[in-house]
């Protein structure tokens, strides 16, 4: 069952405790994949591939013939579905599009900053104990309005397939080509590129340690999105919100994975009494309940705090992934939030409606990261790219002072970059 502290009976380190994920065990393997890769090229992939996928791979890209079947064997309800979401997703992240700009200085300058989108990218989608479509939308929609121009897709294949709720979201959101491919492997191909695997210059999307081991390796030589951990959700509540529905949330996210964190945090004592009794009444028909009751048990937690003011200060000291504020004051306490993922407002905005349809990103940071960083957005898609511009009139302003920078630092050629300009008129 899960467990019920008091704020003022347990120690911050308490709180503040997580599961951490030790990438170092995986790296050595890794390791050895990406350097299998790197020199066997295809021959790596399709060896991999019936290692750990248990599927034998004659060729990695998924046909267009292969999406045709798959469209048409789609449920209208689905794709009703889809539809909806894909017009929220891109009427969010349309307002995340940003111009350069450029402007001219009192010394005759011109700065400015343009804004370029990435050449191609790689969106990986887990397909183990959940095929996530979900996931399609939330990476390729905003890559797509940013204006790359390649969007491959890769994901797990079993049997030689690839799941065809991904294939239909991924036509549905304008992925370029999807490929049979997952793990780690799948990385250090588009990371590396081979023969018949395109080189990219980011990859972004969850999935298993192997996948976040790999990314983080390979990070510097591609660009990533973040190191996506264990999935966590955060509720606030007061004594307004509904046990059942809170137990609900929590739950939500205990299902993603048996290292899932779930952590309910009230003023209300007898809230917690209730929550806790109710997760233990819904795992009983929940269809993932040993992966819930795993992460429940291992990193779940309910904490009685002395006031909602405070239960916002610990939500903001664990910086979560998901933050529920599920009060009867939720804007009013907007503005005290300062560490979390995604922010969801009052008792009738659960976690799911973010994972699916309102239009904000569903991939966060998580691990406490939210310190630091942010959902994957447009942002994400697009270079900035500065440049100057100095006439002769305006070097000559500025002479001095650079020259001044150069000498204090001990760097003589940059100076002279500068004096060289100028030798005729010191010369006259």
């Amino acid at each position: 069952m899960i467990k019920i502290y008091d704020v003022k009976d347990i120690p911050i380190e308490k709180i503040l405790e997580r599961t951490k994920v030790d990438y170092s065990a995986y790296t050595a393997a890794v390791e050895e994949i990406i350097a299998a890769v790197e020199s066997k090229g295809d021959k790596a992939l399709v060896s991999h591939a019936k290692k750990f996928d248990n599927t034998v791979l004659t060729d990695f890209k998924v046909s267009e013939e292969e999406i045709d079947e798959a469209m048409k064997g789609a449920d209208t309800e689905f794709l009703r579905a889809l539809s909806g979401a894909i017009e929220n997703i891109t009427a969010y992240h349309k307002r995340q599009l940003k111009d350069g700009f450029e402007y001219t200085t009192v010394m005759g300058a011109v700065l400015g900053q343009k804004v370029s989108p990435v050449e191609s990218v790689c969106v990986y989608v887990p397909g183990g104990t959940a095929a996530y479509p979900s996931t399609v939308l939330m990476c390729a929609i905003p890559a797509k309005l940013a204006g790359v121009k390649n969007i491959y897709l890769t994901s797990p294949a079993k049997d030689g397939a690839v799941n065809k709720d991904i294939l239909v979201a991924a036509r549905l959101a304008g992925v370029t080509e999807v490929y049979k491919l997952g793990g780690a492997q799948a990385i250090a191909a588009f990371a590396k590129g081979t023969k018949s695997v395109p080189m990219v210059d980011k990859i972004v999307g969850p999935g298993n340690i192997y996948v976040a081991t790999a990314k983080r390796l390979l990070f510097g030589e591609i660009g990533i999105d973040m190191i996506a951990g264990p999935s966590e959700i955060l509720v606030v509540a007061d004594k307004g919100a509904s046990y059942r529905c809170v137990a609900a949330d929590m739950l939500s996210q205990a299902e993603h994975d048996k290292l899932a964190t779930a952590i309910l945090v009230t003023d209300c004592a007898e809230l917690a009494e209730k929550v806790a009794a109710e997760i233990e009444l819904q795992l009983q028909s929940l269809p993932r309940a040993e992966i819930a009751r795993a992460s429940i048990d291992t990193s779940g937690k309910i904490i009685v705090a002395e006031s909602i003011e405070g239960a916002v200060d610990i939500a903001n000291a664990i910086a979560p992934e998901h933050l529920e504020l599920a009060v009867s004051n939720p804007v009013e306490l907007l503005d005290k939030v300062k560490n979390a993922g995604s922010v969801f407002l009052g008792y009738n905005t659960p976690e799911a409606v973010g994972d699916y349809y309102a239009g904000a990103n569903h991939t966060l940071p998580t691990s406490g990261t939210a310190r630091f960083s942010s959902a994957l957005s447009v942002d994400d898609f697009v270079k900035k790219t500065q440049y100057i511009y100095y006439s002769e009139a305006a070097l000559k302003n500025s002479r001095k002072q650079i020259q001044c920078f150069a000498e204090k630092e001990g760097l003589a050629a940059h100076g002279r970059s500068v004096a060289i300009r100028f030798e005729d008129d010191e010369n006259e």
